[in-house]
């Protein structure tokens, strides 16, 4: 059986980028019978850009939120919120004490905002350390990254294979899972949909809300009467993601015909988000209605996660001598 592990920030309510490129095809994976997937609430993480308490509980809540709507199995994986499991921190010093200073001074996460060091807490600088600690504490044997992340689990391995070197086999290297074809999402202003480019689809917001946001879609400035080119147009490039074959044939019909407007497109992609996400926003919104359910759900994987964490822990510090 392999062991999948997954973490995503809570850095807040997962967009419609997130949903389609990591979330669906995670759980997709989950469900192998032969694959056991753990997935994590990456909340300590969050700490290096959010300082707000309110909001890491609400974005914490969000994101586990979002995960259960789109039917992770929380009976046959585990669940949990990374600030549950204290062995994280305890093993993240350890590997802190077997990696070297350059290593961490070439990770994207610092070398991006290196430029500003006043603005550059010690925490960015460690990133990459809580993740390997993130990864190696539960002998994860695969981890799904994307091409930006590939960087960091090479150097979970490298902080594996430094401490193995030196100690003995003890932490499992685990092997990344990069999706080449990896859906990539477009924002409302046409680069890659991202909560720091600020052009991101909440599609777990009310519906006046998400009609603003989906309005707000960047197109060009032909007019009602003219005919368009739906693979130009960032509105059909978010609705063929979506829609069936019909239905993405009957939309290039309308572009090409003329007639048919911006504004009648962007009200047939926001009908169909409605209509495809229908049941996955009801479940979000009476979760987000009676947070207590989440908690439950994230204390009882956080206590499966703590048998596997506590055993791989005492196997490092047995070779350590503490």
């Amino acid at each position: 059986m392999a062991r999948i592990l997954t973490g995503i920030q809570s850095s807040g309510v997962p967009h419609l980028g997130n949903i389609l490129g990591a979330i669906q095809p995670a759980i997709k994976l989950s469900k192998f019978d032969d694959n056991e997937s753990l997935f994590f609430i990456a909340d300590l993480h969050s700490l290096t850009t959010i300082k707000n308490s309110e909001i890491i509980k609400h974005n914490t809540f969000a994101t586990a939120a979002t995960w259960l709507a789109f039917g992770f199995n929380t009976d046959k994986n585990i669940f949990y919120r990374q600030s549950d499991i204290p062995e994280v921190t305890e093993l993240m010093w350890i590997l802190n004490c077997f990696t070297q200073y350059p290593m961490l001074a070439n990770a994207h996460s610092f070398k991006d905002k290196s430029n500003n060091l006043a603005d550059v807490n010690s925490g960015l600088f460690n990133y990459p350390v809580l993740m390997a600690a993130d990864i190696l504490l539960y002998d994860a044997d695969i981890v799904p990254v994307g091409k930006d992340q590939l960087q960091h689990l090479e150097m979970t391995r490298d902080i594996a294979g430094s401490f193995n070197h030196q100690m003995g086999d003890t932490l499992t290297l685990p092997k990344s899972k990069v999706s080449e074809n990896m859906m990539i999402v477009p924002g409302i202003d046409g680069k890659k949909m991202s909560k720091s480019y600020n052009n991101t689809i909440n599609i777990f917001t009310e519906k006046k809300l998400l009609k603003k946001q989906i309005m707000s879609i960047v197109t060009d400035s032909l007019g009602l009467e003219d005919v368009k080119n739906p693979s130009t147009c960032n509105v059909f490039k978010i609705f063929k993601l979506l829609a069936n074959e019909g239905q993405i044939k009957e939309m290039e019909n309308k572009y090409m015909r003329g007639g048919f407007g911006y504004g009648h497109a962007k009200n047939e992609l926001l009908e169909l988000i409605i209509e495809k996400f229908s049941k996955e926003r009801e479940i979000y919104f009476e979760l987000m209605s009676k947070p207590e359910k989440i908690e439950q759900k994230l204390k009882e994987g956080s206590e499966k996660a703590r048998k596997i964490a506590s055993s791989v822990l005492l196997r490092v510090k047995n070779k350590l001598g503490i």
